[in-house]
């Protein structure tokens, strides 16, 4: 039991792979790169950030609990950023390619890039079913087209042990924050 969580904190001290930079177009749209090639990118994330550092920041950005975006990363990917699930879902956040495409993710298996647009899946599943936490985790597991036909969490297994093990994951992060306060 030790050696994975030692893992683990390891993995999670690792800073990102280099400075990213981000530049907003005048129609809105934002772009990436780690190779700015004028004065108009802007300084997004030091090398020095950390795994913690990257979700803090997306879960202030989309008004989520970094409890829960820790929650989710720990039971899609067990904090594997180069995961790559039989179904095609990459990364951290186990993104699919058309969820990827759908928040705009241009690598999914880039740390940043995941968890930005993980976040900002996980915003829009909590917007869409008006705050249900479990809905919406249904809804990140097995897709909101499903929690609709089904009028709530679908009885799949997977889908059903996913809700569970996320809110497990949750309580345990909430007690981690509420020790370090």
């Amino acid at each position: 039991m030790f050696l994975p969580a030692l893992a683990v904190v390891m993995l999670l001290s690792v800073p990102a792979h280099a400075d990213i930079y981000k530049q907003v177009a005048p129609d809105g749209s934002i772009t990436f790169t780690d190779t700015p090639t004028d004065n108009n990118w802007q300084l997004y994330f030091s090398r020095d950030s950390t795994v913690y550092d990257i979700i803090r920041f997306f879960a202030d950005q989309y008004g989520l609990e970094e409890a829960l975006v820790r929650a989710v990363i720990k039971v899609e990917s067990d904090y594997d950023p180069s995961v790559v699930s039989s179904k095609g879902a990459m990364g951290m956040m186990q993104l699919v390619p058309t969820t990827a495409a759908e928040m705009d993710v241009v690598n999914p298996l880039d740390l940043v890039d995941n968890i930005r647009g993980g976040s900002r899946y996980l915003r829009k599943m909590l917007d869409r079913f008006h705050g249900d936490l479990d809905l919406a985790l249904a809804a990140y597991n097995a897709g909101p087209g499903a929690v609709s036909r089904y009028g709530g969490v679908p009885p799949y297994a997977e889908t059903m042990n996913y809700v569970r093990k996320v809110r497990k994951y949750l309580r345990i992060y909430r007690v981690e924050e509420e020790s370090l306060m």
